[in-house]
Order: structure tokens, then C-alpha cells, then sequence
């Protein structure tokens, strides 16, 4: 099997040696970055499976990073903050990354969410049922899609799988610690956050009126649901 690759983008060389050798040490191929223009430029040479992102960078942060990214690309984004406030890591799932972890982080929390998250990447589509329909709104699992009146959406890998589960359970109402531990693969704690910035943004790429959803429908105080 191919090795996959995880990019490694932080201004601190000592974070990105340290994450290296625990990469390394589970079987990754490794690139390193010191900012998000290196970072950007890494992805145009080489094949990339994973981005361990840093928020504050010289030259071009993570979040500026992570926005250039999403416009042609959907792997994984694992972001890292020094910072507490949550207001840092919703902006950073606001403009495509996956999941976040806070410095100073466990390495093996860290291998923890990586793992996660490559095994979401590789594993899309697995599904025994390759077509849902919902009128207008079509999943195709064969080829990693999600398209609306015959158009295919650009979908970050978590907001595929949110996605993903709604659609194949159009009309259940799944809470939100339902989505987050279906999706994350991890208990839910302090999981309304990360949910709804997620949703808001799948809402943006699947409904002609964000503020008037035809598809992804809120039901009050108990959670979220794809209309039938």
C-alpha cells in the first residue's frame, strides 16, 4: 500500500521535527513548511493526504492558507492554535479546516486526530448503497460526491460526511453530539461550535437560500435533519 503523506506547516521548527518523528514512527511520508506560502507551494509538487496547518505564521497564516486550499483542493486540514479562544478556531473550520487542537497538544492526541481524519479520507465511499437521491440532491459514494440538480459540490471531507449521513437518513434528526460522534468517531464535548459553522457552510454550497434551506433543515432544541 502507498505510503500516505502528511505536510507539516509551522513557523516552529522544533513542533515540526517533534510531529516528524511521531509521523515517521507511525508509517507517514513527511513534507515540512515553515509558512503557508512554502506550504502552498509543497502541494503543487507533491501528492498530500493531510495538512497540520499552524494559525500564526509569518508570511501567510493558516487561516489565509487554508482559504487558498479550498479553492481546489478537499484533503484533510488538521489546525493548530496556541491560542484558546474559541473565536480562532471557528474562524479556522469556518473557512475549510476539518478539526482543530490546541497547543500545547499530546503527540499522541495529535496521531489520534490524524489517523481520524486520513482514515475519513481514504475510506469515503465505502458505503454498500453507491446512489442516494433526494429530489434534487444526489450522493454519489462510488465517486466521493455530492451533486445538486446534476451539479457536483466542492465538499471539505467532514462536510462530505455530515453530508453524507443526513442524506442517507433523509427525514431522521440526528442532535448534534449525534453528528459529532457519528462523524468525529469521538465523544462530543463542546461540540456545538465545531457543528454548526459546519452546517452553515455545507448550507452555503447545497442550497440556493443559505437563509431559506430546501434541504438541510434545523429542527429547534433537538437537532438537524435532510428533508425528504
Amino acid at each position: 500500500m502507498t505510503k500516505l503523506t502528511v505536510l507539516v506547516t509551522d513557523d516552529d521548527q522544533d513542533i515540526r521535527d517533534g510531529i516528524e518523528i511521531y509521523l515517521k514512527n507511525e508509517g507517514y511520508n513527511v513534507l515540512k513548511a515553515a509558512d503557508g506560502v512554502e506550504a502552498l507551494a509543497l502541494l503543487e509538487k507533491h501528492e498530500v493526504h493531510l495538512i497540520i496547518l499552524d494559525i500564526m505564521m509569518p508570511k501567510m497564516d493558516g487561516i489565509t492558507a487554508t482559504f487558498k486550499i479550498r479553492e481546489s483542493r478537499n484533503i484533510p486540514i488538521l489546525m493548530l492554535s496556541a491560542k484558546v479562544e474559541n473565536t480562532d478556531k471557528i474562524h479556522g473550520l469556518s473557512v475549510g479546516a476539518d478539526d482543530y487542537i490546541t497547543k500545547p497538544f499530546h503527540p499522541l492526541e495529535l496521531m489520534a486526530r490524524v489517523k481520524s481524519q486520513l482514515r475519513r479520507y481514504v475510506d469515503l465511499g465505502t458505503y454498500e448503497e453507491q446512489t442516494t437521491v433526494v429530489t434534487g440532491l444526489e450522493l454519489d459514494a462510488a465517486a466521493r460526491e455530492i451533486r445538486v440538480d446534476g451539479e457536483p459540490v466542492k465538499l471539505t471531507p467532514i462536510e462530505y460526511k455530515i453530508t453524507e449521513l443526513l442524506l442517507k437518513n433523509a427525514g431522521r434528526v440526528f442532535s448534534i453530539r449525534d453528528i459529532y460522534e457519528m462523524v468525529w468517531n469521538e465523544e462530543a464535548y463542546n461540540a456545538e461550535n465545531i457543528v454548526a459553522v459546519h452546517i452553515r457552510k455545507i448550507r452555503e454550497k447545497i442550497e440556493a437560500d443559505p437563509k431559506n434551506p430546501r434541504y438541510l433543515k434545523v429542527v429547534w432544541g433537538l437537532g438537524y435533519k435532510i428533508e425528504k
